[in-house]
């Protein structure tokens, strides 16, 4: 294992040394139109990118977990004073491994309703809520907050990428200690394989993450849950996300991966798809609770390989700026599992099935974003970009240093586009 650490490390300093005559320097921060007309063909609403963007940083602070630590209330070195409302509840570590995980679990309370008793409607929370609706930027609201970390090296990630699919069989029932008969879920997932490392990861982080987050929702059940990842973290929480909604049935529940790479089979896709409501091979869906951020030239999306039977879910956003920082016009929504205006028509990307390229096609024969050069290097082979665009979400992922990464010193913030910075 070392010796294929120490080789992968080689190659990526190889290609490290030769991306840097080719990486475009840092646009200057520009004001962002401010109209919030999510209808606009091929972009987002402001309220949705603002949403994003926090999240972005939200999960930029798990690079602290098992580095320079996160404290109570909730302080580290790197963008924690961003939200002074957050509370930090635990973090978790558990090790260097291929398995390995880290990640924060935070509430927020937001400005506390007249009565405890009696929530006002302006809440909006709760089993009666409307779990698609972004409550980032309302004051009102109380949220949970589960942010899971990439992995602790970029040599761990494409380790972990090579290894083989396992069976998925959910979890039959919650581990809560009732002793009675499991509940038929509402979805099953037939025929599904998902990646052994990424299964092994949620299966080691359960054991932290249940026994603090299910008190936790029993303590405040009227607050939203939020599930965040970056990466290798994208991964952990889309197995974590189902096992709460699914054996749970905890429907307040919203996900936001950034750089997400590919879980499982197309059985498992389809599965995720239909628990989350994404819609398959359907339109966009406007106010979706699982919300997967992917970014031109980012080569993780694209892996593991289709080639070995991995398939992307539905729910993409697609960043197709290549620098920092996008705009809300750089957003697009994507369709379905497969929309080649998007990640899935990365140089390099095998077409569909006849029946799915046609589908596709019919939606949109737009690839508005891609341009074609005989010389053009497959992005699933781009690995110097694990240093760039796989960390360039709204900001520079990956470092726990006062200010973040610093190629992102010196940058005015996004502008406030919603009501504030509480969750």
């Amino acid at each position: 294992m070392i010796c294929i650490m120490m080789r992968t490390s080689s190659l990526l300093l190889s290609c490290l040394v030769a991306s840097f005559a080719w990486a475009s320097p840092l646009e200057s921060q520009q004001p962002l139109t401010v109209n919030d007309d999510a209808s606009t063909a091929g972009r987002i609403s402001n309220h949705l990118f603002a949403s994003l963007e926090r999240f972005s940083r939200l999960v930029d602070i798990s690079y602290c977990v098992g580095t320079t630590g996160i404290a109570p209330p909730f302080s580290c070195v790197s963008r924690c004073k961003d939200f002074p409302s957050l509370d930090l509840i635990t973090t978790w570590n558990t090790g260097v491994l291929m398995s390995d995980s880290c990640g924060y679990i935070a509430v927020d309370h937001g400005i506390a309703p007249p009565s405890a008793s009696a929530p006002t409607a302006e809440m909006r929370t709760g089993e009666d809520a409307d779990p698609s609706h972004d409550d980032i930027g309302d004051k009102n609201q109380g949220s949970i907050i589960v942010a899971f970390r990439g992995t602790y090296s970029i040599t761990n990630t494409v380790v972990d990428l090579s290894t083989v699919p396992q069976e998925y069989v959910p979890y039959p029932s919650p581990d809560q200690g009732d002793s009675g008969p499991p509940k038929e879920p509402k979805h099953t997932c037939h025929n599904c394989t998902v990646h052994m490392g990424f299964l092994t990861s949620w299966k080691i982080a359960r054991t932290v993450v249940l026994p603090a987050l299910v008190p936790l929702r029993k303590q405040y059940p009227t607050y939203a849950i939020h599930l965040v990842g970056h990466s290798l973290g994208g991964a952990v929480a889309a197995l974590a996300a189902l096992e709460l909604k699914v054996m749970f049935g905890w429907d307040s529940l919203t996900v936001t991966t950034f750089g997400e790479p590919r879980v499982g089979n197309e059985g498992f896709a389809e599965y995720l798809d239909a628990v989350f409501d994404l819609g398959g091979a359907g339109k966009p869906v406007d106010t979706p609770t699982y919300r997967r951020v992917t970014h031109a030239d980012d080569p993780v999306p694209l892996l593991p390989l289709s080639e070995w039977g991995y398939r992307s879910h539905a729910g993409e956003f697609f960043i197709s700026k290549p620098e920092l920082p996008p705009e809300p016009s750089d957003i697009r929504p994507c369709v379905g599992d497969y929309d080649p205006r998007c990640i899935a028509g990365s140089t390099g990307e095998q077409s569909r099935t006849t029946g799915q390229a046609s589908a596709a096609g019919e939606r949109d024969q737009d690839t508005t974003g891609w341009t074609r050069s005989p010389w053009d290097i497959p992005s699933r082979s781009k690995l110097w970009q694990l240093f760039f665009a796989h960390r360039d979400y709204f900001w520079r992922l990956g470092l726990c240093v006062p200010g973040g990464d610093p190629i992102d010193w010196g940058r005015e913030k996004y502008p406030n586009l919603t009501s504030g910075d509480e969750l």
